[in-house]
């Protein structure tokens, strides 16, 4: 007999304005190296969730599945952080979080 435990979905949107890009390419080539990062520093599921196609802005998801809840949070706070620090010229406008149980 399987014992089943609880297992929680965290998810974080981080809204960030790009200034200076000018296109697609320039902000691809911006984009591809946080979510590079993102992934190895914190072993996260990461990709570009919206804003594809406007030059200066996008929408960058962040996925973790874990027994704990807690350390979702905490995770999650060190990845805004972590992104703040290194990419400082990057404007993080919002950011949002969820936890499914």
């Amino acid at each position: 007999m399987v014992q089943s435990s609880l297992v929680a979905v965290g998810v974080l949107s981080l809204y960030f304005l790009l200034p200076g890009c000018t296109s697609l390419k320039e902000k691809r080539s911006k984009i591809k190296p946080v979510l590079s990062r993102l992934h190895r520093e914190f072993n996260l599921s990461v990709s570009e969730m919206t804003h594809q196609d406007a030059w200066q802005e996008t929408v960058i998801g962040c996925a973790l599945i874990s027994n704990d809840q807690g350390y979702i949070q905490k995770v999650f706070q060190q990845v805004v952080r972590f992104t703040e620090a290194t990419w400082p010229d990057y404007n993080l406008l919002d950011q949002k979080q969820e936890i499914i149980i």
